[in-house]
């Protein structure tokens, strides 16, 4: 996640994720799960924030009014969901649950081009690029990929908007590879090779354009 303040945010995240904050000299953080893995880089950079972000965090929350209290503003209310920003302006949907709540994170939700065959075209890919098993809600026209090894959301879900992609994405995954070859010949591109200015990964886009990074080691 790029961030203007890893301090804010990162406080933020962890207790909204329930995960251990660690702050970084240079002045980056990570977050840690309960197993010790870093899960979420909070990455400082120059550009603010201007657009929706085209991907964001779902969670899970005993209630709407604990996340407001971190910092968080309302955007709009639905009826299963509420959105929200976060302190420094990231989208976020809060799931509000009366059952006790084990693991907070949730959901990746990612924007694509309108239409159901955007949407479906997209969880294909990943689901094939990162072994996971692609699913489409054919009623309300969005996807989703599940059962992703070793991934800490419930599943990545892929819904139509109006708004083009204009910017790079605040919010990216990384993936481990033994191959970039192999995800190139899948249809990612080369934004950044590794080894470009001292960089110890890759920098690819998903065929929608999708910023994310591909480390072998």
């Amino acid at each position: 996640m790029d961030v203007a303040d890893a301090r804010l945010e990162g406080e933020f995240w962890a207790a909204t994720l329930g995960w251990q904050l660690e702050l970084h000299d240079d002045g980056d953080a990570h977050l840690r799960d309960d197993d010790g893995r870093i899960q979420l880089w909070l990455n400082r950079v120059p550009e603010p924030k201007t657009v929706k972000n085209r991907i964001h965090i779902d969670v899970h929350a005993a209630s709407l009014d604990e996340v407001l209290a971190r910092g968080a503003t309302v955007l709009q209310v639905y009826e299963r969901w509420t959105t929200v920003a976060d302190p420094e302006g990231h989208e976020l949907c809060v799931f509000v649950r009366e059952e006790p709540i084990g693991h907070r994170a949730y959901e990746l939700g990612w924007d694509s081009p309108e239409g159901p065959q955007a949407s479906h075209d997209l969880a294909v890919w990943w689901a094939e690029a990162l072994g996971g098993v692609a699913v489409d809600h054919d009623e309300h026209g969005f996807s989703w990929v599940e059962q992703i090894p070793n991934c800490p959301w419930e599943s990545f879900d892929y819904a139509g908007v109006p708004e083009r992609k204009t910017v790079k994405n605040r919010l990216h995954i990384d993936v481990t590879t033994d191959d970039v070859d192999a995800l190139v010949a899948h249809g990612a591109t080369v934004l950044r090779a590794q080894g470009d200015s001292g960089l110890g990964w890759t920098v690819l886009a998903d065929p929608q354009g999708n910023e994310f990074c591909a480390f072998t080691d």
